[in-house]
């Protein structure tokens, strides 16, 4: 049994329950983090509070505290010891609303639970899609619960082999992945779509362009086809090279991503919260 931080306290598992008439659940009016977790400890726990607060005020939620979700976040991690590694969830929504879009007056729910992760392999498959995302949509760049577009996504990929679906925005530029960020390696430089394409501001991303460095340049998809190396990066991926694009096949872990690895792994090594 597991243990769920649940609003202002520890639940059983079997006893955290939300409303069948939460925002979060009828319209997907919330918000949430992910955090790799492990040893009893989340990474980067500021930067995911900071996006949390970020996301929750371009929704209109009132400010998520802080210092209770650090406290939620350390008891769960203590309530509940995994051997490997962890995924470390914050989601808070809207609350007690009518059916409807409008929101209610009622306090926000918050939930935070932790969960066993799937060990990432070095590289993986990937495919492109079909649809695109709006990066004048007014969630751009919010870290939202309303993830069908992504499910759909992700599942499409899953059926060609792959583990995840990149796709562009509505300028026909790359935007990014369904839970990730994409780096491109093209006549050896590192380039990323910026975040005017409408990709999250990732934080593993983030960690990238500061302690590996790339160009944030529109990317083309078409690109990819000539691209020397491809990686991805997200919370439980850190960097993960690509070895296959769709039909196209690449050598992964290239140079400059086995570079970008190193990196990370020795920086994110010596400060839980760069």
């Amino acid at each position: 049994m597991s243990r769920i931080w649940l609003n202002d306290r520890l639940v059983d598992d079997e006893h955290a329950v939300v409303r069948v008439d939460d925002h979060g659940l009828t319209v997907g009016d919330g918000v949430f983090e992910t955090m790799k977790a492990s040893g009893g400890q989340a990474f980067a726990v500021t930067r995911h509070l900071d996006r949390l607060a970020r996301s929750a005020r371009g929704l209109g939620l009132p400010a998520p505290d802080p210092d209770l979700i650090r406290r939620a976040c350390a008891e769960v991690l203590a309530a509940n010891p995994l051997p490997g590694i962890g995924r470390l969830r914050i989601t808070y929504t809207g609350g007690r609303s009518p059916l409807g879009s409008e929101r209610g007056d009622a306090e926000p729910t918050l939930v935070v639970a932790l969960a066993a992760a799937k060990t990432r392999g070095k590289s993986t498959a990937v495919v492109t899609v079909p649809w695109t995302r709006n990066e004048h949509a007014p969630t751009t760049g919010l870290k939202t619960t309303s993830y069908a577009d992504n499910v759909v996504m992700l599942a499409y990929a899953a059926e060609r082999g792959a583990s995840e679906a990149l796709f562009a925005n509505t300028a026909g530029n790359l935007c990014e992945g369904t839970g990730s960020n994409v780096f491109v390696v093209l006549d050896g430089r590192v380039v990323t779509p910026p975040l005017s394409a409408g990709c999250l501001a990732g934080v593993s991303r983030a960690l990238v362009l500061e302690w590996v460095g790339a160009e944030e340049i529109d990317v083309p998809p078409a690109v990819l086809a000539d691209a020397e190396e491809v990686f991805l990066t997200s919370s439980l991926r850190d960097i993960q090279a690509v070895h296959r694009i769709d039909e196209h096949t690449l050598a992964a872990p290239g140079p400059l991503t086995r570079k970008a690895m190193e990196i990370f792994a020795a920086r994110a090594a010596a400060d839980i919260d760069p």
